[in-house]
């Protein structure tokens, strides 16, 4: 139906937890320094909400630009070889004299 992506590459995650870092310690200091302006911590506790609501909008959801760097996979190795005659299964059980 519709075709939404839900993944984040490792380099996107890299990214959206160092936004998440920088957005809630500069709202953490803009916060503290009003709050101590007007005398009132609740109001540093407000902006400091602020700070984790917007930073949660940029970094949780997996946006176009954490997703600029795909994985690229191996391709699966055929681990079902075909025996060939005169093999035996149990060679590297057998000793040299």
């Amino acid at each position: 139906m519709f075709d939404i992506q839900t993944h984040m590459d490792f380099v996107g995650q890299a990214k959206a937890e160092r936004w998440s870092r920088l957005i809630i310690t500069l709202f953490g200091v803009i916060g503290l320094i009003y709050g101590a302006f007007v005398q009132q911590f609740s109001q540093t506790v407000y902006v400091l909400g602020a700070g984790f609501l917007l930073s949660s909008l940029i970094t949780i959801p997996p946006w176009p630009f954490y997703r600029n760097n795909p994985l690229k996979w191996q391709k699966p190795v055929n681990t079902e070889q075909k025996q060939q005659p005169g093999d035996s299964s149990d060679e590297g059980k057998k000793k040299k004299k």
